[in-house]
């Protein structure tokens, strides 16, 4: 295992006290299964080039989490979005992407898609979300449960966190936390396919990346996700890259458009991709 140390100078929105108990990319599900511990440190232990949470009295929070092997290609994983309680388990494979700090290369499947449905047909023999495959040891699967064990036991400590293991209560926090989002990001909307996958810089506990995700499940593009839980070693990355940590994040190797702000990201997707005729 790799121990990682970051600072952060702003902590991650949260929407909801169901949220705050289950997600990944807060303390009780790292606590509850060792990746994740906090510290108060002097704001004379960073140095200027990294990301940190100065919190005043010259004070920072220092946040440390252990990860498993790196994964040499992304991870595929063809899902979309289900904000209703019977499927909400579907949404626990993003929580264990978000827990291991895995980037994933997302190929959406909504309802009448036309690429990504047929495909998972073809390559497992059932339409059946979600469905994982590994190129890296070529293992494919469906089933989150299943998913779940073999990320866990292939990336991360073998430990299926506390909170991803509780059955219905877990299923439940999973549906209300996002109750208001019910339909959204499930249903395709007509659009042209771009030639190279998108990337989105997000983590899971974040409405407002919930919901830039949400269009590029209804217009069915491919993208990467570059997952930036709290603790993730990506934040100190995308500091760097931009000059700051804001998510959402994204960027389009097919035009040269780089960007943040969800509103105006949603704009873009829309403008840029779906087939306003149809």
């Amino acid at each position: 295992m790799v121990g990682l140390s970051l600072y952060y100078r702003q902590p991650p929105l949260g929407t909801s006290i169901p949220i705050v108990f289950k997600d990944s990319n807060l303390p009780p599900t790292y606590f509850n299964n060792g990746r994740y511990s906090v510290s108060f440190v002097s704001e004379d232990a960073i140095p200027s080039s990294e990301y940190a949470m100065r919190i005043g009295g010259s004070l920072a929070l220092k946040e440390t989490s252990k990860l498993g092997p790196r994964p040499e290609k992304p991870i595929e994983i063809y899902e979309f979005e289900r904000y209703y309680i019977p499927c909400m388990f579907y949404q626990l494979t993003w929580e264990i992407v978000s827990i291991l700090d895995l980037d994933v290369l997302f190929y959406p499947c909504p309802r009448n898609g036309p690429n990504f449905r047929p495909k998972v047909l073809q390559m497992g023999g059932k339409q059946q979300f979600p469905y994982m495959v590994d190129p890296n040891t070529g293992v494919a699967m469906y089933e989150s449960d299943d998913i779940i064990k073999y990320l866990v036991n292939k990336y991360g400590d073998g430990t299926i966190p506390t909170m991803l293991s509780l059955g219905l209560l877990t299923t439940l926090t999973a549906g209300f936390a996002m109750i208001g989002r019910m339909g959204k990001g499930s249903s395709y909307t007509p659009s042209k396919l771009p030639p190279q996958p998108l990337e989105l810089w997000a983590y899971e506990a974040s409405p407002f990346c919930k919901i830039v995700r949400e269009v590029l499940v209804e217009l069915e593009l491919p993208h990467i996700l570059r997952s930036t839980a709290r603790g993730s070693p990506k934040r100190q990355t995308l500091y760097e890259k931009v000059g700051h940590f804001q998510v959402p994040y994204l960027e389009d190797a097919n035009t040269g458009v780089k960007m943040f702000e969800s509103a105006e990201i949603i704009d873009y997707l829309r403008a840029t991709y779906a087939c306003l005729n149809n």
